[in-house]
């Protein structure tokens, strides 16, 4: 799986960026076809449940799944952006 990192108007960390694959990569798990994955990183104006948000989409057979999630942390949205996705996931697979 070819994975994409992109921040927006700021530079991740290379701690943050080795989190996100590392978790990423735990995907391969739940799905072996997984061509891409895109994360984009951004920060929002809200405050409301947190201006962290964390946008996942996975290219695949089957379809292109998508994600995204705001938190008070990157790693807590990246986090529920990827159990989404693995339940997106299993509902691909039921179909298939």
């Amino acid at each position: 799986m070819k994975v994409k990192i992109q921040s927006v108007k700021f530079d991740a960390d290379k701690k943050l960026i080795e989190y996100i694959e590392k978790k990423l990569v735990k995907l391969e798990k739940f799905h072996d076809g997984i061509i891409l994955a895109e994360v984009t990183l951004s920060l929002e104006n809200t405050v409301k449940d947190g201006n962290k948000k964390a946008a996942i989409r996975l290219e695949a057979p089957g379809g292109d799944l998508f994600a995204d999630r705001s938190q008070a942390t990157f790693e807590r949205a990246v986090d529920l952006a990827l159990d989404a996705l693995k339940n997106q996931i299993a509902k691909q697979k039921e179909k298939y």
